[in-house]
């Protein structure tokens, strides 16, 4: 189930929502932990594949989301393409292993910022820039 963590700034309006979704916990643990670190303010919640994120979504839809390609269940890029038409405001940034170019076009054709893995101070910064821009 997705853990939100609510860090609401001072003006009483709800701080962005990140929503990490990706079956390693490792992965999810050094995303949160780099994105806790340089954006504090944030909110953050975890869905561990692509279906538990769009029933998460379906109670808070987040600001950003953070989708790994290869889950149990659905895609990663299945799940965002379901996001992106309900929710054509929310950025995602299809966080993969899966470097391939056919993977890169998937990503460009549904409309999702591609950063490529290992999870890294540096690919974080890149979804982040992505996010905010």
């Amino acid at each position: 189930m997705a853990n939100i963590d609510h860090n609401y700034g001072m003006e009483n309006k709800p701080s962005p929502l990140l929503l990490i979704v990706d079956d390693s916990r490792m992965s999810r643990m050094l995303i949160r932990a780099i994105v806790a670190d340089s954006r504090p303010e944030w909110r953050i919640s975890e869905a561990i594949s692509g279906d538990e994120a769009l029933l998460a979504i379906e109670k808070e839809c987040p600001d950003f989301v953070s989708m790994d390609v290869n889950m149990p269940g659905i895609s990663g890029l299945e799940a965002a393409g379901r996001i992106r038409m309900r929710h054509p405001e929310t950025r995602i940034a299809l966080c993969t292993a899966n470097i391939q170019e056919s993977t890169r076009e998937a990503a460009a054709r549904a409309g999702v910022h591609f950063v490529a893995k290992p999870i890294t101070a540096q690919s974080v910064a890149d979804a982040i820039a992505f996010f905010e821009a």
